[in-house]
């Protein structure tokens, strides 16, 4: 079975970008966001990273189905050379 890292690391960004998202939906209006006339970076960055993770999950399933259907490669005999001849 081949892994590709894009789906670990989609859905690693799309848990966090999800928590960061609902902490910014729950504090929205709260005393936080003083320093930053309102604006909720909180659930800016939280979508920002939503959408990353969701985009690098759903690449990493379209490249294992491409691989799945590919033929496979040939196995080459190798006899424990190593390096150049």
């Amino acid at each position: 079975m081949i892994l590709d890292l894009r789906i670990p690391m989609g859905l690693m960004f799309t848990l966090v970008g999800l928590i960061l998202s609902v902490f910014g939906l729950v504090t929205n209006h709260g005393a936080i966001y003083d320093r930053t006339d309102q604006l909720n970076i909180n659930l800016i960055w939280g979508l920002v990273l939503l959408v990353f993770g969701l985009t690098m999950y759903l690449l990493g399933r379209r490249g294992q189905k491409i691989a799945r259907s590919l033929p496979p490669e040939p196995e080459t005999e190798d006899h424990g050379h190593r390096g150049h001849h």
